[in-house]
């Protein structure tokens, strides 16, 4: 035991909205519907969330920059979640960069890709790749994109663009990601929300061990610990060590990065409650390593540029 983190955090997934704007379907729906996802209802969720929300959420935690994840923003009106998000005084370091949503097989993608990398605050690309037999938890249309040309042809356009790919799948299809990223070994990848272990039987946790041990070993590849109160509802801070402990196992401190999914992650626990999970379990770990998880492999990942205290105090500069 080396002592509990207390040194700057910085928060690489986290989302906002207005849904003044009408520009997010999935929580339209939620709220036409009363329909919940795979998280359950989102009825605590359909509210504005904007950077004054995130602050005072986080408002304990030492978070001196974010990155804003795109919160499934209509694909009907691309670009346009980019623009919004420059619009807002981010002078606190909220949304310091972004993760634009782009569906990569779609006929505009090169230009869109082209438009999104000239915005310097667009540092990676998401396109939700998490299908489910169960329409009610899927995200993605269908299971084979990863394996399509077009969508393939999308991703090398990304690439080539300096983008990073943030990595949203379930288990079962880890398979079809390890062949992946092994075809792409100069694509960043960042797995999300630890690699979603949504089927907790011991056979589906099983499948999410051995999947993500064996894209942990591939070198372009990382992980954002993250939301995983979302698939443990009754979550305990021993129901979520051994799956922490486990990200970590496979990715070790340099490519592993703690993350609040906030709000949606809210719908199971606050903010605290979140990081107090983190900080405990990463007490174990040594002070580079907590430094890591909880600051320095967001920062490199994400190319953010920001200053660390610890460095000032070495002699370092950043």
């Amino acid at each position: 035991m080396t002592g509990r983190y207390d040194g700057p955090v910085i928060d690489p997934h986290h989302h906002l909205w207005d849904l003044g704007l009408q520009r997010h379907p999935w929580l339209e729906k939620a709220r036409a519907s009363g329909e919940g996802m795979v998280f359950g209802s989102l009825a605590p969720i359909l509210r504005d969330y904007g950077i004054d929300d995130y602050r005072a959420d986080a408002a304990r935690q030492n978070v001196v920059a974010t990155v804003h994840v795109e919160a499934g923003w209509s694909a009907a009106y691309p670009l346009e979640e980019s623009r919004w998000l420059n619009g807002l005084d981010r002078r606190s370091g909220v949304a310091h960069r972004y993760i634009a949503g782009i569906a990569l097989d779609r006929p505009e993608a090169p230009r869109l890709l082209e438009a999104e990398a000239e915005n310097s605050n667009v540092v990676g690309i998401r396109d939700i790749l998490s299908w489910h037999p169960n329409v009610a938890k899927s995200f993605a249309s269908r299971p084979d994109r990863m394996r399509d040309p077009v969508w393939r042809a999308g991703l090398a356009q990304a690439t080539r663009l300096g983008l990073v790919f943030d990595l949203m799948l379930y288990p079962w299809q880890m398979d079809d990601a390890l062949e992946l990223v092994r075809a792409f070994p100069e694509t960043p990848f960042v797995v999300n929300h630890g690699g979603s272990p949504a089927d907790r039987t011991p056979e589906g946790m099983a499948l999410w061990r051995r999947g993500l041990q064996a894209l942990g070993r591939e070198a372009n590849v990382r992980v954002k610990i993250s939301d995983l109160v979302a698939y443990d509802n009754d979550w305990t801070l021993e129901s979520l060590r051994p799956v922490i402990e486990h990200c970590l196992d496979c990715f070790g401190p340099a490519r592993s990065m703690f993350a609040s999914d906030f709000p949606v992650a809210g719908l199971h626990a606050s903010f605290d409650e979140i990081y107090e999970v983190f900080r405990t379990v990463a007490s174990q770990l040594s002070p580079d390593e907590q430094r890591a998880v909880f600051f320095a492999t967001a920062n490199d990942t994400y190319h953010l540029g920001i200053a660390d205290p610890a460095d000032a105090r070495r002699g370092c500069h950043v």
